[in-house]
């Protein structure tokens, strides 16, 4: 599995890969310890420190100097114990930028509209932060909920993903 940390607008961001290009894991530290428990056991292996993942590289580039869209076409392996929680993660990544919902919506893409708390253990469980977009699942209430990798950086998230109408 390939590491690397890049330096971004939200903070520093390390990413984890497999040799196939595939993110296992994603999330705003330097600590690449922190990330290896996040990745499922039979996708974890030593982490092997890169200066460039290629692909997923250019992408995160991409999405952070402007092209929103960018990050689409990477791919991401992630595995859980259960069919709910994958199609989970699937449906969290037709969330639009900019288009944030709440995690009674995200329940009801997810096929299970009375499993709200469901829904929110799937953005909780997420390992690809960024890649998988849990920052765009918010409270009812339209309040910003939680985020592993802080509140601050989910709300630098949200603002960078405005769309350019309502910036002024």
């Amino acid at each position: 599995m390939n590491s690397m940390t890049m330096t971004t607008p939200a903070g520093p961001l390390t990413i984890l890969a497999g040799d196939d290009g595939a993110v296992r894991a994603a999330g705003f530290t330097v600590d690449v310890e922190a990330l290896l428990p996040l990745v499922h056991p039979d996708l974890r292996a030593a982490p092997r420190p890169r200066t460039d993942l290629g692909p997923v590289t250019r992408a995160v580039a991409a999405y952070f100097d402007g092209d929103l869209g960018a990050l689409d076409a990477v791919p991401v392996h992630q595995r859980t114990g259960g069919p709910f929680m994958a199609l989970a993660w699937q449906e969290m990544r037709t969330i639009k930028p900019g288009e944030p919902i709440t995690y009674t919506r995200f329940a009801e893409l997810a096929g299970r509209p009375r499993a709200v708390r469901a829904a929110a253990a799937a953005c909780a469980r997420n390992a690809a932060a960024l890649f998988v977009p849990c920052h765009r699942v918010l409270r009812t209430d339209g309040g910003l909920g939680g985020y592993r990798w802080g509140l601050a950086v989910k709300k630098w998230l949200l603002g960078h993903e405005r769309p350019l109408t309502e910036m002024d």
